[in-house]
């Protein structure tokens, strides 16, 4: 399941600037080293306290039960040792990231279908992204590459807990630079959710292509899907994130948020008052998550909503937890949407997606850290034992 990270140890100041002389690469393929994948599974009937697991029996085919995932796709620099400062860490670990590329790979790793849609640098990191991407089974024809831009960057402090701060070296990378003509509209249209954050929403040109393949999937009859993915340092301001993430809203039909981006977009106000996350419950919405780490998840639909309990780990990096916990839900999803309209299942889904979050805390990096579909099972069977 892991990829083979490579430690990098830095003696001198990590600068950006102009891209001249940077060495681009034709197309070809750059082994990602030591990385290892199981081939897809198919769905099969797990019985926890005997109850059938949601999507069990029959699935549908690949095809309509795609996931295509748009957005960014970058290089993460975990610490090797948690609770320094970034000038303090003595070396960095690599690894693969970028929320809704994280969610395309959990999404495979759970033995469903997936795409991602993004733009990565023409340079070694990027044929490297794409390759990890293929690697996993991940739908890759969507991604393109920039000669004139590098692939991002973000370092990544780790705290005692677990819990992280970011610092991006992007100004602009190439995911900022993906453009509508270069979208895949016939990957786009066979969606049958289409996923995405609000990072793509930031500049143009990418937030006009951003807009435009949402619009496709949702006119193709798609689900789609929002994680904002708060990260305030990407924003001009608080204000313009705000307005950013907002934008968009109502053309969601599911939204996943955390305990912290409800206080954000309302301002100040308690995440955990019912009252104040139904004031983001639009009325075209078909479901409202608000992951709250380690204790689980809320969950709100027009008919019902309730709380599902998590499942406690040790956090070593809870980088790509919320994406984990994405992933989770919309692989089940995308086997059967009557979840929405049934809560038994939905909530066997939901305690499915909080062992997926909390399996993925337990490792350094985001798509590294991804479990399988068997790993969660074998979790949630240790936890009703």
């Amino acid at each position: 399941m892991a990829l083979h990270l490579s430690v990098f140890c830095f003696s001198s100041t990590v600068a950006s600037g102009p891209h001249n002389g940077v060495r681009f690469f034709s197309q070809r393929t750059v082994k990602a080293s030591g990385f290892t994948c199981r081939p897809l599974a198919p769905i099969s009937r797990v019985n926890l306290k005997g109850k059938a697991f949601p999507g069990d029996g029959v699935p549908e085919t690949k095809e309509s039960s795609l996931v295509v995932c748009f957005g960014e796709l970058l290089i993460d620099f975990v610490p090797t040792i948690s609770g320094l400062s970034l000038a303090e860490a003595p070396a960095f670990k690599k690894a693969a990231g970028g929320a809704p590329a994280n969610v395309a790979v959990g999404i495979a790793r759970l033995g469903g279908s997936s795409a991602f849609i993004g733009k990565v640098g023409e340079d070694e990191f990027g044929y490297m992204l794409a390759d990890i991407l293929k690697q996993n089974n991940v739908n890759n024809e969507g991604m393109r590459f920039d000669p004139a831009a590098r692939t991002a960057l973000a370092f990544v402090t780790l705290k005692n807990d677990g819990e992280r701060e970011f610092m991006f070296f992007r100004n602009p990378s190439a995911d900022m630079l993906l453009r509508e003509a270069e979208l895949d509209f016939n990957l786009i249209r066979k969606a049958k959710i289409f996923h995405y954050g609000s990072i793509s929403l930031i500049t143009e040109p990418c937030k006009s292509a951003h807009i435009a393949a949402a619009k496709a999937a949702k006119d193709s009859g798609a689900v789609l899907s929002y994680d904002p993915n708060l990260r305030l340092p990407l924003w001009s301001s608080a204000e313009s994130a705000r307005e950013g993430i907002l934008s968009i809203w109502k053309m969601a039909d599911i939204i996943k948020v955390s305990e912290e981006e409800i206080s954000f977009l309302t301002q100040g106000e308690d995440p955990y008052d019912d009252a104040v996350v139904l004031k983001l419950f639009h009325p075209n919405l078909k479901l409202l998550l608000v992951t709250e780490g380690p204790d689980g998840c809320r969950y709100y639909t027009k008919n019902f909503s309730g709380r599902v309990k998590g499942l406690k780990v040790d956090a070593v990096d809870t980088t790509g937890a919320g994406d984990a916990f994405v992933a989770g839900v919309l692989s089940q999803l995308s086997l059967d949407l009557s979840l929405l309209q049934k809560e038994d299942l939905l909530r066997d889904a939901l305690k499915f997606a909080n062992v997926c979050g909390a399996l993925t805390v337990t490792e350094r990096g985001a798509i590294p850290a991804l479990p399988t579909r068997e790993a969660v099972l074998d979790a949630m069977l240790q936890s009703v034992t």
